[in-house]
């Protein structure tokens, strides 16, 4: 089992700092010393949210696909990185244990007879599934929030699946380019009435499930079919822009290699 401790920059970033401009400023020694709390969990009645998640006792433990192509580091998996994007943002410590997913370790398979990553250990239980992952982190640490209003959930959500129809394809007329093209341009609509992230102004779990996967996007489809958003599409690369420049984001993405390889079997499959 590999293990790499990860613990998430202190500074906020620029495109979530409504999230925190009432709260104060954390030190990096905020995250690295490992303090037990009575009632962890519950709202502080100071009401100053980022002292409650500074008080995370223990790194959680995260379990990670590792990279294909090099030891030791974090795989191509967007999911997972929708999990570390989540508690970069909580500025939650965790211990990230890379499992290699061809050759599944006992102690993992215990914990998750699937098999399937990312898996947390929240109050003493593995939990798997990407949105119950993000959904628990948000209930047990609300502060910052990055809860996404209902009606926005769902905004760009058909990307993905129309991106793998693509990829997939072996024929150029059978309409799943055009699919692609529709969604993303429906989505660069909302983005310049709406931008310019999903929910307005601030970063939320929206915008951390989708930019995994077009980061994805971007470099297998480039890779495989030499396809790229159009420019004219100039909300979704603005979009993309940013996020991709996030420190969290370039922290937890995965090898551009990686996210070759890991496609390569949907492609020749």
């Amino acid at each position: 089992m590999s293990t790499a401790k990860i613990t998430p920059p202190a500074a906020a970033l620029s495109t979530t700092i409504k999230h925190l401009a009432l709260r104060p400023r954390p030190t990096r020694r905020y995250f690295t010393t490992r303090i037990t709390v009575p009632g962890f969990g519950k709202r502080p009645k100071n009401g100053l949210g980022m002292a409650m998640c500074s008080k995370a006792s223990d790194p959680l433990e995260v379990c990670a696909k590792e990279s294909l192509t090099t030891p030791n580091k974090l795989g191509d998996c967007p999911f997972t990185q929708r999990v570390l994007l989540t508690l970069e943002e909580k500025h939650l410590p965790y211990d990230l244990k890379l499992v290699d997913l061809k050759n599944k370790p006992e102690w993992f398979l215990s914990i998750s007879p699937e098999g399937k990553v990312p898996l947390i250990k929240l109050d003493e239980k593995w939990i798997p599934d990407s949105d119950v992952i993000t959904q628990a982190l948000e209930e047990k640490f609300p502060d910052p929030p990055l809860a996404t209003p209902p009606e926005k959930a769902s905004v760009g959500s058909k990307i993905f699946s129309t991106f793998i129809g693509f990829l997939k394809s072996k024929d150029s007329n059978d309409g799943t380019e055009q699919a692609l093209l529709n969604e993303l341009t429906a989505f660069n609509d909302y983005l310049q009435e709406n931008g310019p992230f999903i929910n307005g102004k601030v970063i939320s779990a929206a915008d951390l499930s989708l930019a995994p996967k077009l980061y994805h996007l971007e470099i297998a489809l480039g890779h495989y079919k030499n396809w790229s958003i159009p420019d004219s599409l100039t909300y979704v690369k603005s979009y993309m822009e940013t996020i991709f420049s996030m420190d969290s984001f370039i922290k937890t993405r995965a090898l551009r290699e990686d996210v070759i390889e890991g496609w390569r079997s949907k492609v020749e499959g």
